[in-house]
């Protein structure tokens, strides 16, 4: 069983995760997380402080805890980005620059993509089809059980780029896995600088979002990675031989990367990935997964009371295959990346701020093994 750990400043709950029920959890490592977590409030995703709380509590558990692997993600540059013309992205580095001199541990780092100026949406809630778009998505939408007139007025508008069918995606990726047969009929790719509009949009307006990024800034010393799922053999060996920190640097690409790094490929064919948990996932296990959650082209026609892991968005198991959960010694992963820590990594221990579109509730951990010597 994982052991959720939320923490809103006032009270903690611990609770388990699959069900969402409250427990009663003792133990070294849940006393250990549970001061952690209080010692260690999130700022909120646009305080300036909030890439310091990543470090503060990743060294706090690295004391605690003694892990050889260490996840890490950097989301405010991304954030920050998304809803101010402009950022300085050299505090999160600076915080990692710390977070390694500080453990010692040796470093690879990636950046997920630059950004650019957002140009407009593409209304797509008129449609007779469903179309669906996850919060944080930009160029990707599903469109499903789309009329004609739907198919005439995506072909004909000019800010989509291109459109693929269900063949098309599964001929890319694969079609063996249940996800795939949830996918749409079509998936639609807004130009650059454009997003989609649907019913289930909530962001707030941004002013930049991703940009199209076919490459991505990789910080590998000694090592020669051309594409991102060879991320994850590059630290699988050097784990073999020292303590490894992978961490993730969200809103970051090619143009503003300070480190030395070397262009990495950062999808497969037509496809490129955007900062979100397919591409999280990509890198911690070493494969595509275009399918997992959340692809936001994914239409659930089911009906339930109640789902497992409420607190982990739509995802319904734990991924399998991570880096994390692969490993035989001690993990760790911290990120301000809401609901991505405890199901991208596979890590012991994962600690995550718990907001969601910029509202702050606390902080979240998840304990998915205590038993490691």
């Amino acid at each position: 069983m994982s052991v959720a750990i939320v923490d809103a400043r006032k009270w903690q709950n611990t609770l388990d995760l699959k069900t969402g029920e409250k427990i009663a959890a003792e133990g070294p490592v849940v006393n250990l997380v549970k001061e952690v977590l209080r010692r260690r409030p999130y700022p909120g995703d646009m305080d300036s402080n909030a890439n310091r709380w990543v470090s503060n509590t990743a060294l706090d558990l690295l004391d605690g805890y003694s892990p050889r692997f260490v996840f890490l993600a950097y989301a405010t540059p991304h954030y920050v980005s998304r809803y101010k013309p402009m950022t300085k992205i050299g505090d999160a580095f600076r915080e990692a620059r710390r977070f390694i001199e500080t453990s010692g541990f040796a470093a690879i780092v990636v950046g997920t993509g630059d950004m650019t100026p957002f140009l407009g949406s593409i209304d797509l809630t008129r449609l007779d089809g469903l179309a669906i778009c996850t919060h944080w998505s930009t160029r990707y939408a599903g469109l499903h059980d789309p009329s004609s007139a739907d198919m005439k007025y995506v072909r004909e508008h000019p800010h989509i780029e291109r459109i693929f069918s269900w063949e098309d995606v599964c001929a890319l990726f694969g079609n063996m896995t249940k996800q795939a047969r949830e996918a749409p009929e079509c998936l639609l790719l807004a130009r650059e600088g454009y997003t989609f509009k649907t019913i289930t949009d909530a962001k707030k307006t941004p002013v930049m979002i991703p940009s199209v990024n076919f490459h991505i800034p990789l910080y590998a010393p000694g090592r020669a990675i051309d594409t991102v799922t060879c991320i994850r053999r590059a630290v699988e060996e050097d784990l073999s031989e020292k303590s490894v920190a992978l961490i993730v640097m969200e809103g970051v690409g090619l143009h503003d990367f300070p480190w030395p790094n070397t262009p990495c490929v950062n999808g497969k064919g037509w496809y490129s990935y955007e900062p979100g948990s397919a591409q999280y996932l990509t890198i911690t296990s070493g494969e595509h997964r275009f399918f997992d959650y959340p692809t936001g082209y994914k239409y659930f026609d089911e009906i339930h009371d109640s789902k497992d892991y409420p607190f982990s968005g739509y995802f319904k198991t734990i991924p399998e295959k991570t880096l994390g959960s692969a490993f035989a010694g001690r993990s760790i992963a911290v990120g301000n990346r809401s609901m991505y820590m405890h199901m991208v990594a596979g890590a012991d221990i994962a600690v995550e701020c718990f907001a969601r579109n910029l509202y702050n509730q606390g902080t979240m951990a998840v304990i998915h093994r205590e038993d490691k010597p």
